[in-house]
């Protein structure tokens, strides 16, 4: 789990993510959003990638990413059981 939080740490991987949340994008797509240069983007992918909070699939010299929605789950979950917040008694 720790590798989870330190990939959600960062602003720039929360706005990959909630890019990919919209659909599955390429590695281009996404660097089209950021003023970042390629390898920094690819830093970022690689960290999104050994948290499991992306999955990517290659066809060629393209990669696609897509969204890992039950590792984010998992995460929530686990900060809301380490902080005892009951989502049934919040939603009231």
């Amino acid at each position: 789990m720790n590798k989870v939080y330190r990939a959600l740490s960062d602003p720039t991987r929360r706005r990959v993510l909630t890019l990919l949340r919209e659909r599955d994008m390429t590695a281009g797509e996404l660097a089209a959003n950021f003023s970042l240069s390629a390898p920094t983007m690819s830093g970022h992918f690689s960290v999104l990638k050994e948290a499991d909070l992306i999955q990517a699939d290659r066809v060629g010299s393209t990669i696609t990413y897509r969204l890992n929605v039950s590792v984010l789950q998992e995460a929530l979950l686990a900060l809301m059981d380490a902080f005892r917040l009951d989502p049934e008694r919040s939603s009231r």
